[in-house]
């Protein structure tokens, strides 16, 4: 259904814009089969839908700098990953339950020098954690860390629930920035996730996060963050609490030739983070990919990327795991190759072939071999 009138909203979307408010909207669906492997062979549709807008207060309410921002998301109810793959990185970065929410809901105000506030709904991996160059994969772990994004009772604020969030943003210089959030430690109601929730109730605890960025003279943009939970969780082990949930991650996100004449360009990212495995069952991750766009002359705007998702199980895990008789294996290692073009200027296809070695770090599983193609429809009346 959305397929059908998404097309003509976006058609007349320019229309009911204000020019101080711009107004964006996409429709996004992955189709997936899982050839061999996992839990079972078979195949489903996801999609989603976003509405997003942006307004300029200061052009509206002479509020110097201020801007807000929301948007809505849609997604239907189907799954993948749990129902036919098993693993722990997901396949897809738009693979939720059904639910129709606000995603985003927030306010940005200045309020030093080169310091701006946004305070409301907020996707934390919006800005924390967020590579350029891996944005094209589809894979969730290119979109914020494994070892982040398992983190807290309900996941970080990220896709497809967020929370209530206080960021500081430093722009040191114009090659460096500074960023400092303290967010609700549980994103939404764990118990009924379709629903849009600020319940800042007594245990949730908060989440503090910290990251630094430097764009280098070859363009090269290195940055490096941790996390921390205030709340205390269960130990793997079952022996009681433990209230040092908490991380560290880098990356590293390098233009390897620029477009040029030619129209070829090429780009990687790598990216390493730990969390405490006594904790969470990923102690580890690894991921890294290059993007060549242009490769095809005469599609100078066409990219296709190959990567890897590395997350490595924490060895409490796999201790416990034995004790139950369902011995973990040490890690789970996703391979994945896809190709993006753009058919005109609102849509666009995307073929993708994953491979995931050891699916959920589950010896009773085979390697799983996953094709899929996404394609996303998509206007903006800026």
């Amino acid at each position: 259904m959305l397929a059908v009138w998404l097309p003509f909203v976006m058609a007349n979307i320019t229309v009911v814009a204000r020019a101080d408010t711009a107004i964006d909207a996409f429709y996004r669906a992955d189709f997936l089969y899982n050839h061999s492997g996992g839990i079972e062979t078979g195949s489903t549709y996801l999609d989603d839908a976003v509405l997003t807008f942006e307004t300029d207060l200061e052009d509206r309410f002479g509020m110097a700098g201020a801007t807000s921002f929301v948007s809505l998301l849609w997604n239907n109810n189907n799954t993948f990953s749990d129902q036919y793959v098993g693993d722990l990185q997901v396949i897809s970065n738009i693979d939720a339950e059904k639910a129709l929410r606000i995603y985003e809901l927030w306010y940005e105000q200045p309020v030093a020098d080169s310091v701006t506030l946004r305070f409301g709904l907020y996707d934390l991996n919006s800005e924390f954690d967020a590579i350029d160059t891996s944005g094209l994969f589809i894979n969730s772990s290119h979109g914020i860390g494994a070892d982040y994004g398992q983190s807290g009772q309900n996941g970080p604020s990220i896709f497809p629930v967020t929370s209530l969030t206080a960021r500081f943003d430093w722009q040191i210089s114009g090659a460096s920035n500074l960023r400092y959030a303290i967010l609700d430690g549980v994103p939404g109601d764990p118990d009924d996730p379709s629903k849009t929730t600020i319940d800042l109730g007594d245990g949730d605890g908060v989440l503090h996060a910290l990251e630094f960025n430097q764009v280098l003279a070859s363009g090269t943009r290195v940055g490096v963050g941790t996390w921390l939970y205030s709340a205390n969780f269960d130990r793997i082990d079952g022996n009681g609490q433990d209230g040092g949930n908490a991380g560290f991650y880098g990356f590293v996100d390098m233009p390897l030739k620029s477009v040029v004449d030619d129209g070829f360009g090429l780009a990687g990212f790598l990216r390493y983070g730990t969390a405490n495995d006594e904790i969470n069952v990923l102690g580890r991750y690894f991921g890294g990919g290059v993007v060549a766009t242009g490769l095809i002359r005469s599609r100078p705007d066409d990219q296709i990327g190959f990567a890897i998702a590395s997350a490595r199980v924490g060895d409490p895990f796999q201790r416990a795991a034995d004790l139950e008789g369902a011995p973990a294996d040490s890690h789970e290692t996703n391979i994945e190759l896809t190709y993006s073009t753009h058919l005109n200027d609102w849509l666009r296809i995307q073929p993708n072939i994953q491979y995931v070695i050891n699916p959920g770090a589950d010896k009773a599983l085979g390697n799983a071999f996953v094709f899929g193609i996404r394609f996303e429809v998509s206007a903006s009346s800026r």
